[in-house]
């Protein structure tokens, strides 16, 4: 018997929603399983598609929790500047939400970052200030300098994603829910790279109440200091990664909050192999963050064994890579020229690997 199609005007189909304004448009994005790995370890690991939100990557959703809750708590009042120190996608967050919600915006960025980042700013008519990279105990930091500008302007708002909470609770209260919903509950572990912290700590923490058996897997990029910190309690840098935006060399406040079990540092010629194969298996397209964190996910399979559901975040869009990741000349330069190792080899290299390069914390 034929069915009803939905053209059909005896079909009941429910209007959709209309918003009212785009920050309405950030959070409740969809959960992807990533088949060739799933098959591949036995595992469900699962995609966060964070790239949904309006400004194309998860820190939407930060922006617009430190937005709100800076309105409410009167620090940001009508006719005040935004400003905020970042490498990217905070700021072009920010931009959004306060060029949505009719605030003004100063973004300040290291040199360096992906062109299609400063652009993206400055589409939301965000005024950019670039600096020169420096050390974090350089004054002319971009964090430093933010705080500055902030400081020196009584009508500016300093948004200081590092330590300001909101941007913890934008997972706790959202993220994080989403994905114990769309799991229905079932999860096991949840893998996830670390800049401000405030991804992992919202989702950990709130899922490790949900589910105390949880593992929650920090993947760090050579050039961070977060494994290192996990494991000796010192800050220390080994290597260098062409990531964006990810990696601490210094505890924050929002870090402080994560609830971690697992860590571990990987290189970026895993997250190149992992980017290539998932484009060419499963027609994904990550970002950087996003193929670590698959990496990521794909260790934590390896060391968790068959049967495991293990949820990871697409972070950002994949374009915001473009010049990097997806840049032949820029790899090549880079020393990552030629054929990546495949991944089944990739797994089997991780489940080989001794226990001694995951640090354990209790």
């Amino acid at each position: 018997m034929p069915t009803a199609s939905k053209s059909d005007p005896s079909v009941s189909i429910s209007p959709p929603v209309i918003a009212n304004n785009i920050t309405d448009l950030i959070g409740n994005t969809d959960l992807l399983r990533i088949n060739s790995l799933s098959e591949l370890t036995g595992c469900e690991i699962l995609l966060k598609c964070e790239q949904q939100n309006p400004g194309g990557s998860i820190k939407d959703r930060a922006a617009l929790q430190m937005v709100e809750d800076a309105i409410a708590s009167g620090k940001l009042t009508s006719g005040m500047t935004i400003v905020e120190g970042t490498a990217g996608n905070t700021g072009i967050g920010l931009a959004l939400v306060a060029k949505a919600l009719g605030f003004k915006m100063q973004v300040v960025m290291p040199k360096g970052q992906a062109p299609e980042k400063e652009q993206m700013v400055t589409l939301y008519d965000a005024k950019l200030k670039l600096v020169d990279p420096c050390p974090f105990a350089n004054s002319d930091h971009f964090y430093h300098t933010a705080r500055r500008i902030a400081a020196e302007n009584s009508d500016c708002w300093w948004a200081d994603q590092f330590e300001n909470t909101s941007n913890f609770r934008a997972h706790y209260l959202n993220t994080a829910p989403e994905i114990w919903q769309q799991t229905k509950g079932v999860i096991d572990a949840l893998v996830s790279v670390a800049g401000t912290g405030g991804t992992i700590a919202g989702n950990s923490r709130y899922l490790s109440e949900q589910n105390p058996q949880l593992q929650t897997w920090l993947v760090d990029p050579d050039g961070s200091g977060i494994y290192a910190y996990l494991k000796t309690g010192q800050y220390q840098s080994s290597g260098s990664s062409f990531t964006e935006g990810i990696g601490i060399m210094r505890l924050v406040e929002n870090f402080s909050q994560a609830k971690i079990n697992k860590a571990i540092t990987l290189p970026d010629v895993d997250l190149i192999a992992i980017a290539r194969h998932v484009r060419e298996y499963d027609g994904i397209t990550l970002g950087s963050s996003a193929a670590l964190n698959v990496a990521g996910a794909l260790y934590a399979a390896a060391k968790m064994g068959r049967g495991k559901t293990i949820v990871t975040f697409w972070c950002d869009i994949a374009e915001r890579s473009s010049s990097k990741l997806y840049n032949e000349k820029f790899l090549s330069d880079k020393g990552f020229s030629g054929s990546s190792e495949a991944v089944a080899d990739m797994f089997a290299r991780y489940q080989a690997e001794a226990d001694s390069a995951v640090v354990t914390l209790e």
